[in-house]
């Protein structure tokens, strides 16, 4: 794979949809994670004087941060530092939830990619800025991303690309080695990964999105989640009534 040219390739069709939107530039959350480094690296390749980064600790590891910073200080990206915790406890205290964390964790998890989405448009609008998305093709298949949490950006540049392939972009935009071989997660809770919570490992994944081939409990758990993840994948369905309302 020749990732000089798919770097090429990213970084000029990141300009064309920022000047499609009539905006100013591009903004990315920093999670220390491959991903949200190679997408942040991306977009300060397009846009080096209008692209800010958003490091959004929520009860998150401190590990996750220091690797953020570390990412941000490599790339020479201006940044700001968010604390999330408060916003989080405070959104427990208002909605007094009768579901222990206990009993549903992943609800619980959720809120936390979801207070990232608004402080990001946030900063974005204040800037008129297009937030950027650090999905892979790896976790649409298996729909690894929260609905209208860290699925709900503008643009998705690297959303072609299997996580296996992430990796080698990342070597050719130079991001550090230590958070290429980290493992992924997405920060829920503590220790979680996201290899442990999918049940296989991404070259396993990657291997079936690529070939169609793998061991079976692979196969049939990657077609269980990609098929009941659909729905995050599509706009809203609308109740068909007949209705033709159609602007030219």
């Amino acid at each position: 794979m020749d990732y000089k040219k798919i770097k090429e390739t990213l970084v000029e069709w990141l300009r064309d949809k920022v000047e499609e939107a009539g905006a100013k530039g591009l903004i990315v959350g920093l999670s220390g994670g491959i991903d949200s480094s190679v997408v942040a690296a991306l977009a300060m390749e397009a846009f080096p004087k209008e692209c800010f980064g958003l490091i959004l600790p929520c009860h998150s590891q401190g590990q996750d941060e220091e690797d953020a910073v570390l990412l941000a200080k490599a790339i020479g990206i201006p940044y700001k530092r968010v604390v999330l915790d408060q916003v989080y406890d405070e959104m427990l205290h208002a909605t007094n939830p009768e579901v222990a964390y206990e009993d549903n964790p992943l609800s619980y998890s959720n809120i936390k990619p979801r207070l990232r989405m608004t402080a990001l448009y946030f900063e974005g609008g204040l800037r008129q800025y297009l937030v950027v998305g650090t999905g892979n093709k790896s976790e649409f298949v298996t729909g690894y991303f929260t609905k209208y949490g860290d699925g709900g950006v503008d643009l998705e540049p690297i959303g072609e690309m299997l996580k296996t392939d992430v990796k080698g972009l990342a070597r050719e935009l130079g991001i550090p080695e230590k958070l290429i071989v980290k493992a992924p997660t997405a920060g829920l809770w503590q220790n979680q990964t996201d290899e442990d919570e999918m049940g296989f490992t991404y070259d396993e994944l990657d291997e079936y999105i690529r070939t169609g081939e793998g061991r079976p409990e692979v196969v049939e758990r990657v077609t269980n989640l990609n098929r009941r993840s659909q729905h995050k994948k599509v706009l809203p369905p609308i109740c068909p009534l007949g209705l033709k309302y159609e602007i030219d």
